[in-house]
């Protein structure tokens, strides 16, 4: 199970640099446009993104900052949210490396912050939640480029092309990339 998180984490970052290198290619009043996304934005959903994350990692680590709001706008400037999602990226990576099988295991419990209520569940479940959000907020960020510069200009953000881009592939994912070869020929 540690493997799966793993590769989940460096999903993560590899999908988010292509992200944020597409965003700062675009002219900032496309960046910032209200297109009536969740947060609005491209600038407020990649924001959404480092603060649920940030949120998470402090329920999982109880170390960082753990902003109050899901609408927060933690850096106004494309170039500091971007450091600020490297880093992030790569704290997640640490974290998911330090974890053993008991940890996968064990419970975590935390207080929502929408309906504020204690929980307890399994850190297996809350990963996989935790997971899921950034892949649902990034494919919404992907829709808006999409929409801005076209499906073709638009990176592709499938796991399977990180799979096969990274080589970081589960054990028993049995992919072998085709050989083009003539039947005909000895």
């Amino acid at each position: 199970m540690k493997q799966r998180y793993a590769i989940f984490a460096a999903y993560n970052r590899w999908s988010n640099e292509r992200l944020y290198n597409v965003a700062a290619s675009l002219p900032d009043t496309d960046y910032r446009a209200d297109r009536g996304a969740f947060f609005s934005s491209i600038h407020g959903t990649l924001n959404h993104m480092l603060v649920a994350d940030r949120i998470w990692m402090k329920r999982f680590t109880k170390i960082g900052d753990a902003p109050t709001r899901l609408d927060k706008i933690l850096y106004d400037d494309l170039s500091s949210l971007r450091a600020a999602r490297a880093e992030e990226d790569e704290r997640i990576e640490d974290f998911i490396s330090s974890l053993t099988a008991d940890d996968l295991d064990g419970m975590l419990r935390y207080r929502t912050m929408v309906n504020p209520v204690e929980i307890e569940q399994p850190l297996s479940a809350a990963l996989d939640h935790f997971f899921n959000h950034q892949t649902h907020h990034r494919g919404q960020v992907h829709c808006l480029l999409t929409a801005i510069i076209g499906n073709i200009a638009t990176p592709s953000l499938d796991l399977l092309i990180f799979h096969r881009e990274t080589q970081e592939r589960p054990a028993l994912m049995k992919y072998k990339p085709q050989r083009s070869h003539d039947v005909n020929r000895p």
